[in-house]
């Protein structure tokens, strides 16, 4: 049986009595402070995971290693995120495995550079760009936080100079007016590669299509995804009283060769 410990420098997760997540980088000599008490880090050094500790109050808490989606709502924000709903399909969409070259278009606070990052470590690279210089700040933060800035390019640069890279093997659009940039992400994408981006309203979504139709875009889809919640109470089953529902539509496509011929269905 492999038994996992925490070790100095490593990232675990902190689940309270009453279900209250906090992720926490262990230093030894440290403490984390809470109300329901105080939790020393050499508490935790060593020792292993899955299991509980207790504060100088009496109270528990169960000791985890982060998954993917704890590092996603733990960043620290200082624009909307794409929520990890959306994450998951987009990193399906985008293909994005070890290995892969992926573009990205806005930064933001690095949740998706985050996800992308982690998934194509540790031999792909993630190229995002931003033009704000506090949002990479923000940004280069969170991904160091979660051990992955080594697999990340950031690049403070206007989309509307161009891309940097050639032949991609994915992109993702998450900027305000995408259907001005298909030019440049044509040029970034390899034959083949996968195109997306996200849309807050369905009239952006009607502009970005017709953009798309002049130039070498095929398998295009527009998707909406829901996400409801339900109570974990064997005798009280029944969705959450809250729901996280629109944050987005999202464009997925593949960029052809621009000789291909369109397919006749």
């Amino acid at each position: 049986m492999r038994l996992s410990r925490a070790q100095e420098n490593d990232r675990v997760l902190l689940v309270s009595p009453g279900n209250r997540r906090y992720l926490l980088l262990l230093r030894s000599g440290r403490r984390f402070h809470t109300n329901k008490g105080i939790i020393e880090h050499d508490a935790l050094i060593g020792q292993p995971l899955g299991r509980s500790v207790t504060t100088h109050l009496g109270h528990t808490f169960l000791v985890l290693r982060p998954s993917l989606h704890d590092l996603l709502m733990n960043v620290k924000r200082v624009s909307q995120i794409i929520y990890p709903k959306d994450i998951g399909l987009i990193l399906l969409k985008l293909d994005a495995v070890h290995g892969r070259r992926i573009i990205e278009a806005g930064t933001g606070s690095g949740a998706l550079t985050l996800a992308l990052a982690h998934a194509v470590r540790p031999e792909g690279m993630v190229y995002s760009y931003e033009v704000r210089e506090e949002m990479l700040r923000t940004a280069r933060r969170n991904l160091e936080e979660a051990g992955v800035e080594d697999s990340v390019t950031l690049h403070q640069r206007d989309i509307a100079e161009g891309f940097v890279e050639r032949d991609v093997d994915a992109l993702f659009l998450d900027v305000r007016e995408p259907w001005d940039y298909m030019e440049q992400t044509c040029q970034a994408l390899a034959d083949g590669g996968c195109f997306g981006a996200l849309l807050p309203t369905t009239n952006q979504v009607s502009i970005q299509l017709a953009a798309m139709a002049h130039h070498p875009f095929m398998a295009i889809e527009v998707l909406e995804l829901m996400l409801r919640q339900y109570k974990p109470v064997p005798q009280r089953l029944r969705p959450d009283d809250h729901m996280i529902g629109h944050t987005g539509y999202l464009i997925f496509a593949r960029k052809i060769a621009p000789s291909s011929d369109p397919i006749q269905e």
